[in-house]
């Protein structure tokens, strides 16, 4: 089972679906919540329905949120897998900048496009019956000029004996004298009386009881007095069909005194048939203003509905110019074309500019991959010259400059490797068990300025009275003076125990060089610090370069007689302190090995009293400086008498931490060695 959770969630994980953060955690409470409703509300259904009743709209409150969050929680997991790949992000963001706002416009346009295309309807169609209304008040006024002239002429009134011409077109006239009737060819339905609001001229749609007409009224003094006229026009389906005519399906409606719901009084003409393939149909409106015949107020406009086509609005559009209405649409074919044209190519140009956008950010991503596996060789291909291309060649830049880093790490590793390796093997050389004699007991300590020291110290046993101490320095610091020192260290060594030959120095004739013969071997007991330094000094000038060489203080201990012989090779001069505040200074030998070939070397001795410390030192011990100069000598022996009485190795440490002291935080400028020496 636990297996089971474990890879249920390592798969929601790897998918992103396993609640991170604090919305998914409230959503999942909220979840758990409204479930545990759903299940309560179930059971308390079978036995209090009222309880359960009263739970439900807590569930559905609960539901909304979740759903609400669920929602949130989907767009954001939607986005951060869609949204991951920097090309998707770029067509979401021309989307958002150049799609969606263009569909916004067009939409727009569209819309306000089909509003036109309405509103020029209804003014087609308001204009039919403004054309109709000015026609009758035409009519009106010539009906008007004959009876005013009849009647100014004290004629009969005659001009209206055409009967037929009045019933064809459904004109009906009444005419008044002041208040007498003078013509009536009213129709029926229609008000026999004039209405006491009459003065003045009136043209326009009135409602006459239950019916709309087209009228007007024409007032005009004569002699007998003031001359009224009215002309009427039955607002039916025979002039609504004339003003639908050409146009489309018309409607007109009353509405309702009471209820002002509309209610269909006619419905005249047909919706024309499509032209071309986005040739829609167009819906219009209009209200016709009203005048209440009985009491002359505005009554409740007339609603005019209408349905038609782009195809015959356009044909309405350009009636006026005849022929030129094709050329014009042609042109408008053109330039709608070009501008297709134009969005392609614009599309076709960010399309490309976007793919060489996220494909220099994929290769930067391949190549970022290859750095992860530890790959620096990968190159990124550059075939453009903009600033994602210098981006990529300064990627590659930084990786070539890795790749080396790497490569100089590794042999810097390499080195270190090499050194710890040199450093284990150089604390192998310096005597870690130092053999004491009954009558004088040594230590000796060094510490390298670098990873490995140049400096050499060593105590050699020749019996179970005689010792022999070396001490050196070797020129330079590093690997090159610590295999040097080794060198010195092992042919000390070598030729202390097993012994050294004899010198003889032949001069060849003439002026050649020396010519170097060797004797018996001379046994390692009686070696002199002299003869050995001169050996040495002769092996070392032959296999190091000219530049190499150290100095080096040699002597042999013999407690039978408390005696130190010794010879000193261009070494600072050790010291002898005795109890009583002597000095005295080792200096008998010659200069430093390695540097000259063929020289001897001198050899002192001196007897060591009880008390007596032989002190040795590199210069790594009394040259560190700060601001008040060098360590020096001086407070070197004045350490050394002060604590006399102390153990060696304590004498050293109290020596090396003055040292530092006066060095201060400043780096080690040598090595430091210190050998003692104390008879007793």
């Amino acid at each position: 089972m636990r297996p089971r959770l474990l890879q249920s969630r390592l798969w929601l994980e790897k998918n992103d679906l396993f609640p991170r953060g604090k919305l998914a955690f409230v959503t999942l409470y909220l979840l758990a919540l409204d479930v545990l409703l759903v299940l309560i509300e179930k059971v308390a259904g079978l036995f209090h329905g009222s309880f359960a009743a009263s739970l439900g709209g807590w569930t559905l409150f609960l539901s909304v949120i979740v759903g609400t969050f669920a929602c949130v929680l989907g767009a954001r997991w939607a986005s951060a897998r869609l949204l991951w790949r920097l090309r998707n992000r770029l067509v979401v963001t021309y989307i958002f900048i150049g799609v969606i706002p263009l569909i916004l416009l067009a939409s727009l346009a569209g819309l306000a496009f089909y509003l036109f295309s309405g509103q020029f309807a209804a003014y087609i169609l308001t204009s039919k019956l403004d054309s109709e209304l000015r026609s009758l008040n035409a009519a009106n006024l010539i009906i008007s000029n004959e009876i005013a002239g009849d009647l100014n002429a004290g004629r009969k009134v005659n001009a209206l004996n055409d009967d037929n011409s009045d019933q064809q077109t459904k004109l009906y006239v009444s005419a008044w004298l002041d208040s007498s009737l003078l013509v009536d060819r009213s129709a029926a339905g229609m008000s026999p009386d004039l209405p006491a609001h009459i003065r003045d001229n009136l043209m326009g749609v009135v409602r006459d009881h239950d019916r709309f007409f087209l009228r007007s009224v024409i007032v005009t003094l004569t002699k007998p007095g003031k001359l009224t006229v009215i002309i009427s026009r039955p607002f039916d389906l025979r002039l609504l069909a004339q003003l639908g005519n050409e146009l489309g399906e018309i409607t007109l409606f009353r509405l309702d005194t009471e209820t002002r719901e509309p209610t269909p009084l006619y419905n005249a003409g047909t919706v024309p048939q499509p032209r071309r393939l986005l040739d829609l149909p167009v819906r219009f409106g209009a209200f016709i203003p009203v005048v209440n015949w009985m009491n002359g107020q505005a009554a409740s406009p007339a609603p005019l509905n209408g349905e038609t086509r782009f195809s015959t609005l356009y044909d309405h559009a350009f009636s006026s110019i005849g022929d030129l209405g094709p050329t014009i649409e042609f042109l408008l074919v053109i330039l709608f074309i070009g501008l297709v044209l134009f969005e392609a190519a614009a599309w076709y140009i960010g399309t490309r500019l976007t793919r060489s956008v996220t494909r220099a950010v994929a290769e930067l991503y391949r190549a970022t991959t290859h750095v992860n596996r530890g790959d620096f060789s990968h190159r990124i291909p550059i075939v453009s010259k903009d600033q994602i291309s210098a981006l990529a060649s300064s990627f590659n830049l930084m990786t070539s400059s890795i790749e080396k880093l790497v490569l100089e790490q590794k042999e810097k590793q390499r080195l270190e490797n090499e050194i710890t390796i040199a450093q284990e093997v150089q604390a192998q050389l310096f005597p870690r068990h130092i053999t004491q004699l009954p009558d004088l007991e040594v230590f000796g300590f060094c510490r390298p300025a670098r990873s490995v020291s140049g400096d050499y110290y060593d105590f050699l046993p020749l019996g179970s009275e005689r010792l022999l101490l070396a001490v050196g320095d070797v020129s330079g610091k590093g690997i090159s003076a610590a295999l040097l020192m080794a060198t010195i260290h092992s042919a000390v060594r070598a030729y202390s125990i097993e012994g050294i030959p004899a010198l003889q120095h032949v001069q060849a004739v003439g002026a050649g060089p020396t010519l170097v013969k060797y004797d018996p071997v001379i046994p390692g007991a009686e070696v002199s610090p002299g003869n050995l330094l001169s050996l040495l000094n002769h092996q070392l000038y032959h296999s190091t370069p000219m530049e190499k060489y150290a100095t080096l203080f040699l002597a042999t201990y013999d407690g039978a007689g408390r005696t130190l012989n010794f010879s000193n090779a261009g070494h600072l001069p050790p010291l002898v302190l005795s109890q009583t505040g002597g000095l005295r200074k080792l200096e008998n030998g010659g200069t430093v090995v390695g540097l000259f070939d063929d020289l001897n070397y001198d050899e002192g001795s001196v007897q060591l009293r009880l008390g007596d410390i032989f002190l040795a030192y590199s210069d790594g011990v009394t040259e560190p400086e700060n601001e008040f100069g060098e360590f020096g000598e001086q407070r070197l022996i004045e350490l050394v008498q002060e604590n006399r009485d102390l153990p060696l190795e304590r004498i050293c440490e109290i020596v090396t931490a003055a040292v530092d002291d006066w060095s201060g935080a400043a780096e080690q400028p040598d090595d430091v060695t210190l050998v003692l020496a104390r008879a007793r």
